[in-house]
């Protein structure tokens, strides 16, 4: 294989260093996986290779000629195309409107509709999507089509560069697989495909050779085959990683957290259960089991139609109607998105981490005496403490998020996919971070769509599966298989609760 893309001593800079001295080559036919901590500069590099930023200095070659691109259509014509992890199709706007944008075929001024879906019919098809409707609109399409959609968009400009940055956030196994056979055939078609992920059993499948990104630098490139996962955190973390928390001794005499028959709507029906002082407890199950719901419900952010919620030590009895009623009782949640539902975009973390802790006059000094030692704890990578939160990796979003509820002392925690879109790293900073929470007898809730991440985390864990807790199992009698097997239960005819 030979090299399509070559990267010299490329730097960009912002308020401050993002790449340093960046190299980087990319052969035809191979996959080459980028990884590094929130904020390594991996999506910096993307948007300088696709057009959407200039580079502050250093060279770019493509085929052995520059590429300097000024725009992202500029990159496109070049043949490098970047598929975002937020989609960036039109959901008002046709399949085939969406994938011939920019070059609609046209006679004498007007486009043509049969030469449009004859070209949308035959990008489609080199993804799979025949069945497609290339006029029905694009909003109406799941999310793993969609991100088919982009690439067959990508394919229809004779690409010889595809930039992937986390393409798989929002998409199921299934659809996961079918992405990564069109990246297969397209590697086998002498492509060269960029693929940005922090899953590591991903960059396992599908990628031939990894590099890893920190502080702006290129630390180390080798192959994916002879390359372990904890070898690549290291290197990403900049230190060997400590050897993970024991299991907590949480006091199963006392509990802090009593949720008895809760029911919101279709999504959660009749739910019981406890969680003890100091314990993390998980809730397993398949997109739309009613997790989100649950934590929802429990918080006051959606309404309850009943069940009741004790809590505290001793427990008591608690009337939530909404969010702040919640906050008084003792509850903080970090919600699944953050950008929508848990943080103020436009402020720094000086702001954010404090809004659940006013109480009358709270001077700027102030905030700012008690968010610091929190930035320092979460290891949150900002400017200032007023850097804008938009501004910012969704990693370091999410420790903003915690610093909130770690200001506020919250007696019970839940939540939501803590660790999505986070770098491996960072996770191992939040893992450590909630047990210690534990350990000082804060109790937890948590949600996430990875039953591994709750096997090495949780003390306990329920499945729920159409709104229901069908099972509950601790370490000695869960294993993946299980869990999995009980996250269907509540779709067979005749559900039943699984004991382990």
């Amino acid at each position: 294989m030979t090299d399509l893309l070559t990267v010299e001593d490329l730097n960009k800079s912002f308020a401050a260093p993002v790449l340093r001295d960046f190299g980087f080559s990319l052969r035809a036919g191979e996959v080459h996986a980028l990884v590094g901590g929130n904020g390594a500069g991996k999506s910096t590099f993307a948007n300088i290779l696709a057009g959407l930023l200039p580079a502050d200095s250093g060279h770019v070659l493509l085929d052995g000629r520059p590429h300097e691109p000024r725009s992202r259509r500029d990159a496109q014509q070049r043949g490098v195309t970047l598929m975002l992890q937020e989609l960036h199709l039109l959901p008002t706007l046709s399949v085939a409107e969406n994938l011939f944008l920019h070059r609609l075929p046209a006679k004498w001024g007007f486009v043509s509709r049969q030469r449009l879906r004859e070209q949308a019919v035959e990008a489609l098809a080199r993804v799979g999507l025949e069945s497609i409707d290339p006029f029905a609109p694009a909003g109406t399409l799941g999310i793993g089509k969609q991100q088919l959609v982009v690439l067959a968009g990508a394919l229809a400009e004779e690409c010889r560069v595809i930039i992937l940055d986390e393409p798989t956030a929002a998409l199921t196994a299934k659809e996961t697989e079918t992405l990564f056979s069109h990246l297969r055939r397209l590697r086998a078609e002498g492509k060269g495909i960029v693929y940005i992920s922090h899953r590591m059993e991903e960059l396992r499948e599908i990628a031939d050779t990894v590099s890893v990104l920190r502080d702006g630098k290129r630390i180390a490139t080798m192959p994916m085959e002879e390359t372990s996962t904890r070898q690549l955190v290291s290197l990403m973390a900049g230190r060997e990683l400590a050897a993970a928390a024991a299991a907590s001794s949480h006091r199963k005499d006392r509990v802090t957290l009593r949720v008895k028959g809760l029911c919101a709507g279709n999504s959660v029906r009749n739910v019981n259960f406890e969680v003890h002082e100091g314990e993390i407890f998980g809730l397993s199950g398949l997109v739309g089991a009613g997790r989100t719901e649950t934590l929802r419900a429990i918080f006051g952010a959606d309404a309850r139609e009943a069940g009741t919620i004790e809590l505290g030590l001793p427990l008591r009895p608690v009337k939530i109607t909404q969010p702040a009623d919640a906050v008084r009782a003792g509850l903080g949640l970090v919600p699944e998105d953050r950008k929508q539902d848990g943080l103020l975009l436009t402020h720094g973390m000086r702001v954010n981490a404090t809004l659940a802790s006013l109480t009358g006059v709270f001077l700027g000094t102030d905030e700012t005496r008690r968010t610091e030692p929190l930035r320092e704890r979460l290891e949150v990578r900002c400017q200032d403490l007023d850097q804008p939160a938009q501004t910012l990796s969704g990693g370091n979003q999410q420790k903003i998020v915690l610093a909130r509820w770690l200001m506020r002392d919250a007696e019970v925690l839940l939540l939501d996919e803590p660790t999505r879109g986070i770098d491996a790293a960072a996770k191992e900073t939040i893992y450590h971070l909630l047990r210690d929470l534990a350990a000082d007898g804060k109790s937890m809730v948590v949600v996430s769509s990875e039953v591994l991440e709750l096997m090495a985390l949780c003390d306990r864990i329920a499945v729920m599966s159409a709104g229901r807790i069908v099972g509950e199992f601790t370490p000695d009698e869960w294993s993946a298989k299980k869990l999995t097997q009980a996250a269907f239960q509540g779709h067979l005819e005749k559900p039943e609760v699984l004991s382990a």
